[in-house]
């Protein structure tokens, strides 16, 4: 790489320019390979940091050799030879004078053949291990040295790569990013004062080449000071971006919706049961928000069966009071009917014209939904992804509710509020948010937890059954529905895979039906037609059919209180969160509620232990945070991550703290309109697009 001159560093009391991100010297090949690792620029070059460190600053010696662990050795090569049995293979044995070493490479070229001439002194590092003929090393790091020649003066770093891209190579790029550029600081002295936080580039530096005597234990756990500074940037970069996209949308003008209390207060008369605590709390938050000049953008979370929907009717009545129309959109048909029907039966009554939009309509129903959404006709809309399609125009849209937001992208968010002209969007979640994550990837929207359930609910018992036993499954079944219970049964295929071989919803329900011949069994999975899965749910909630084989379609929104059985077939397959809501299928009436979890052996280690969390704990908001914890914020945020920067060295459970000083530290400089903002934004997110839109 082409050495290049440092920029110049500003004059005192002067604002340093932002670091240049489009001066990598490379040709397209390297380029392409650096690419893959994330590295468009020095600085990308700069944040590449190691994955782990080798001790290449001393010498040991052959007869101390054998330790377990890898050792820096240098020895003189005495004998080369490539041997063809059992295997092609490289042997190599050297002495220090004192004792000899065998060296085996499997997988060699031509050229370290020659390396490895006789008479060579070598330095290898590598895990030496008894062998055949005594101490020997297989496939260790090799270099030709001339004798005295002077050693490493830090910890060797082992960085991320990718095909085509050597350690040493890329070690080359990174050195000279180092050597090259300027790595002043885009935070102001006082505040790192104030935090005990060192400089940007002590840190850096500290990362990519440390000292000898370092404690190991702080670099591998990433607790050392360096590490804390960078996780610090990175966080604090996280919450700038989030902490201006809600700021600009709060300087943005939407419809005040001030609640009458008319339509809510007749709701709430209307309801055979009193709100909760938390219901009211979360109410009155969305009210003042809906009454506002500025979008609201408020994510109301809550357990399985904590009473979202009504809250979410609530906060319909006060738009539609208003003038306005109301979008409710779900991730499934089978959720956004069980919507329709909940609030057509609550809100009809009061005079509100409610309207549902699914793919699966007929041509005629479907034409009549969307005329009579786009002449304002309809004044609450419910439905699928179907809502946001091009030819569906609302005549007046202030409030757009998304149900299950995680399950949606940025985009399809987006293209429901382009509807209107800003209209206000409440998000619903029943996967609860853990609080790390709330204050980092959610932090540009407000948030309502509702954190308790409806009085009379009586706890899920959940059990873990072997797929051996499912005999006594079966009498527990028969038991159950010969007492007027109801029953699911939960497959997670509908039709057979060769590659995981898992019980499929159609051929159990066979099964079902020959096994409880006295029993009404019924089918529903998400390729039925929208007027079966209704059909069929029908009847089982008017307790027409005992025993319902499902897929996880009726994961979300389903409720038949008389259900208080579930089997929850390969339960080891799914994920903490579907089993969680799977589970908040049952337990919805007053009668003691059972779900049994069928799993297969053998258990992977992840699958124990999800079993194993899901089985101690009915607290939703102790499995999302666990949840978080087995999986990584990427995997856990799903759809979102789409728009979303990720961050890649904090982590969320173990950097709180950070995550708290990152926050106080972020209000403070946009209040104070410090310059460092756009500096340190342009530094971990450059030309990234990170301001969430939706």
């Amino acid at each position: 790489m082409a050495a290049s001159r440092p920029p110049r560093a500003a004059p005192a009391g002067e604002p340093a320019a932002p670091p240049r991100r489009d001066d990598l010297v490379a040709g397209p090949s390297v380029r392409a390979k650096l690419a893959k690792l994330g590295i468009h620029s020095r600085l990308d070059l700069v944040l590449h940091l190691p994955l782990r460190y080798e001790d290449e600053t001393k010498l040991t010696q052959l007869a101390d050799a054998g330790t377990g662990e890898p050792v820096l050795v240098e020895a003189d090569v005495v004998d080369c030879e490539v041997k063809y049995r059992p295997r092609r293979t490289l042997v190599v044995k050297l002495t220090d004078g004192k004792s000899d070493l065998w060296v085996r490479f499997l997988n060699f070229y031509p050229s370290q053949v020659k390396q490895m001439a006789p008479g060579r002194r070598l330095r290898l590092f590598g895990e030496v291990r008894p062998g055949f003929f005594g101490a020997e090393m297989v496939h260790p790091k090799v270099r030709v040295v001339e004798p005295g020649a002077p050693l490493a003066s830090s910890l060797t770093p082992v960085y991320p790569t990718t095909a085509g891209m050597s350690q040493a190579n890329l070690r080359g790029f990174i050195e000279h990013a180092l050597d090259t550029l300027l790595l002043d600081d885009t935070l102001e002295h006082a505040l790192l004062e104030r935090l005990a936080l060192g400089s940007f580039r002590d840190s850096v530096l500290f990362l990519h080449r440390p000292p000898p005597d370092v404690d190991a234990a702080s670099l591998d756990g990433r607790t050392h000071p360096a590490w804390r500074r960078l996780k610090f940037d990175e966080l604090l970069a996280q919450q700038l971006a989030m902490r201006i996209a809600y700021r600009e949308r709060r300087g943005k003008s939407a419809p005040r919706m001030p609640d009458g209390h008319t339509l809510t207060n007749a709701l709430v008369k209307s309801l055979p049961f009193a709100l909760t605590r938390a219901q009211k709390k979360a109410w009155a938050t969305i009210a003042h928000d809906l009454a506002q000049p500025h979008p609201m953008r408020r994510l109301l979370q809550g357990d399985v069966g904590s009473g979202k929907t009504l809250v979410a009717a609530l906060a319909a009545l006060q738009a539609i009071e208003n003038g306005w129309q109301v979008a409710l959109m779900a991730p499934t048909e089978i959720l956004a009917e069980q919507h329709y029907l909940k609030l057509s039966h609550w809100l009809e009554p009061l005079g509100v014209k409610v309207s549902w939009l699914a793919g699966g309509l007929k041509a005629r129903a479907k034409r009549a939904a969307v005329e009579a959404i786009g002449k304002g006709e309809t004044q609450l809309a419910i439905g699928t992804h179907a809502l946001f399609q091009d030819d569906v125009g609302f005549g007046r849209l202030g409030l757009a509710i998304v149900d299950e937001q995680h399950r949606f992208g940025v985009a399809q968010r987006l293209a429901l509020t382009g509807k209107g002209t800003e209209p206000h969007q409440l998000m619903m979640s029943a996967t609860p948010i853990p609080r790390t994550l709330s204050m980092s990837y959610y932090a540009d929207l407000d948030v309502s937890v509702i954190d308790e359930l409806p009085p009379g609910r009586t706890p899920v018992v959940t059990k873990l059954v072997d797929e051996s036993r499912r005999d006594e499954v079966i009498r527990r079944i028969r038991a159950s529905c010969a007492e007027g219970a109801q029953a699911y049964w939960v497959c997670p295929l509908i039709e057979e895979s060769e590659t995981l071989q898992l019980k499929t919803a159609l051929e159990t329900f066979e099964t079902m039906k020959a096994t409880f011949p006295d029993l009404a069994v019924g089918l529903v999975h998400g390729r039925m037609k929208p007027d079966e899965k209704a059909r069929v749910m029908a009847d089982f909630k008017a307790r027409r059919v005992q025993l319902l084989v499902a897929t996880t379609v009726i994961e979300v929104g389903v409720d038949v209180p008389n259900a208080t059985l579930m089997v929850i077939e390969h339960a080891e397959r799914m994920g903490l969160a579907q089993l969680h809501q799977l589970r908040g299928r049952v337990g919805r009436g007053t009668a003691r509620s059972l779900a049994i979890l069928l799993y297969h052996q053998p258990l992977s280690e992840t699958a124990r232990e999800r079993l194993r969390i899901i089985y101690g704990n009915t607290d939703g908001f102790e499995i999302a945070r666990q949840d978080l914890l087995l999986r990584g914020p990427g995997e856990y945020l799903g759809a979102r991550q789409s728009g979303a920067p990720l961050l890649r060295f904090a982590d969320l459970e173990r950097d709180a703290d950070l995550i708290e000083l990152a926050r106080e530290a972020a209000d403070t400089m946009i209040t104070e309109r410090s310059h460092a903002v756009e500096r340190h934004l342009d530094r971990w997110l450059g030309h990234r697009q990170f301001y969430l839109k939706a």
